[in-house]
């Protein structure tokens, strides 16, 4: 044990680990997010009333969903958008497994995981997955699998195509955005299971909704989802 500690302090000297959200200097002990930072994350607390929160109204009467959480409160330009942002777009995929494990171990004692079967990453474009080399909702999946055991399959349903990105879309264009751009390729897998379909952030609940819609074609699929990040 004291040998892998003095090689991780000598790793940190040779090559620091920067905090994602303040670029402070992390400690061997600390994992993409420094001590204080995680401290002062806006957490949403949804978990404590995953049936019934801001998340869970959005699909109220659009499809049925039985727990609903993100990890934090996401705001442009805050030190959270930094995590989501360098998760998407600096090639940092660990960011996304870390970050899955830490909101997994929070969520863990409020029961949100109790019952699910399967997790399953709301998919990336052919093309867009190739550009990034990865899917950060399937690195957040994974985390979250590491610390709760659940499985993620990342084959039940994927994307045909990318139109643009949606940061700057109105509510209304990005459901126009997401229609028919995802098809259900393994209804067997799902059909009579409870699903947590994951997502790195949710704004108006368009990309989720359109995806759950295609996983309900399996029929008798109960349905869970959770976030990184809730857009206020």
């Amino acid at each position: 044990m004291r040998k892998i500690s003095s090689w991780l302090r000598l790793l940190d000297l040779l090559a620091p680990r920067l905090c994602v959200a303040c670029g402070r200097r992390l400690s061997p002990t600390e994992e993409v997010v420094c001590a204080p930072c995680n401290l002062h994350l806006p957490r949403t607390g949804f978990q404590y009333c995953a049936s019934d929160n801001v998340m869970a109204r959005l699909f109220w009467g659009v499809i049925p969903v039985e727990r609903a959480a993100a990890f934090f409160y996401y705001e442009a330009g805050s030190n959270t958008s930094d995590i989501l942002y360098d998760l998407k777009y600096h090639d940092h995929p660990e960011i996304g497994v870390e970050m899955g494990r830490l909101m997994a171990h929070e969520f863990a004692g409020t029961g949100f995981f109790d019952g699910i079967d399967l997790m399953v990453p709301v998919p990336l474009a052919r093309k867009r997955q190739r550009q990034r080399g990865y899917n950060q909702s399937r690195c957040l999946a994974e985390g979250v699998s590491q610390a709760t055991g659940i499985t993620v399959n990342s084959h039940v349903v994927r994307r045909t195509s990318f139109v643009k990105s949606q940061t700057q879309m109105r509510r209304r264009e990005r459901q126009e955005n997401v229609e028919g751009v995802f098809e259900l390729k393994d209804p067997a897998s799902v059909s009579g299971r409870h699903i947590l379909l994951v997502d790195d952030v949710v704004t108006t609940g368009a990309t989720m909704t359109a995806c759950a819609l295609e996983l309900l074609k399996a029929g008798g699929v109960r349905l869970s989802l959770l976030a990184l990040g809730f857009a206020k």
